[in-house]
């Protein structure tokens, strides 16, 4: 049966309910696999139900946070598209076929709807993940401020979607020391995305938010939303696709507040990309 679902409960969600409830939350995190063609108009649908409730912005984990300017220029119309994938450095920064991204980014534009770039650069990334926050001069931070710590039930979860245990793996546990630098670096990405959420919302009567956000970010409220706790944003929702993946659980939170029964067999062969 096609439609929503609590995942905790296996219980059926209307649609009509669902996108009623999350018309009050501050937050809704949209998670994603990138390479999927069918998955984006299913976010493009949701944002949509959503938009017609009350004002929304939307953020990509697609685009830097420095970028907004050009973000701006093309929800304005001031930008062609080819233009706007150019200078919003498309193919530098994140190289999925436009194609399959540019129906949510036609919405914003046609509607009004703000973007706002979520990510932070790459070698902060790597720097953090090798160094350490300590390490990091406060000035080539981007504005991002350390993490909160990974729980337990994050390092559980991370080790086993990279493979668990296997005969060739330095890091043979979750708790292992060498595991350190990869759960660094992936929080690094949680937290950019967490500060640019808040920095986005840091207004009178902010809008609901919409975070369109690789699913590994979310799911179980283990990144990105742990994240958003410590800044203080406690009132959000995660909605997945599916529930694809690991059995889980990974401590005491539901996989997401509902999963959307979306066919396998969506994305024609010619929009099928090798996954992220």
């Amino acid at each position: 049966m096609r439609g929503w679902t609590d995942p905790a409960t296996g219980a059926a969600i209307s649609h009509p309910d669902l996108m009623d409830r999350l018309s009050s939350r501050s937050v809704l995190l949209l998670g994603e696999r990138h390479d999927s063609a069918a998955l984006h108009r299913w976010q493009l649908h949701v944002a949509a139900g959503l938009a017609a409730r009350r004002p929304v912005v939307m953020g990509f984990e697609m685009f830097p946070a420095r970028l907004d300017p050009v973000l701006a220029e093309w929800v304005a119309g001031d930008l062609p598209e080819a233009e706007f994938l150019e200078r919003a450095e498309w193919a530098k920064v994140w190289g999925f076929p436009p194609e399959i991204y540019l129906p949510l980014f036609r919405f914003c534009r046609e509607f009004g709807v703000a973007m706002h770039g979520l990510n932070c650069r790459r070698g902060l990334v790597s720097e953090v993940g090798k160094l350490g926050w300590e390490a990091i001069p406060e000035a080539d931070r981007e504005g991002l401020t350390p993490a909160r710590a990974a729980s337990p039930e994050y390092r559980r979860y991370l080790f086993d979607i990279t493979g668990g245990v296997r005969p060739n793996r330095e890091s043979q546990s979750p708790e292992a020391p060498t595991f350190d630098r990869f759960v660094r670096a992936q929080q690094v990405w949680d937290r950019a995305f967490a500060c640019a959420i808040a920095r986005a919302l840091d207004r009178p009567e902010p809008p609901l938010m919409i975070g369109i956000i690789g699913r590994g970010h979310l799911e179980w409220g283990l990144g990105t939303p742990w994240q958003l706790e410590d800044l203080g944003l406690k009132d959000w929702a995660v909605l997945l696709p599916d529930a694809e993946g690991l059995e889980g659980p990974y401590g005491d939170r539901p996989l997401a507040e509902a999963v959307f029964d979306l066919p396998p067999d969506l994305d024609p062969p010619a929009a099928r990309t090798p996954a992220a």
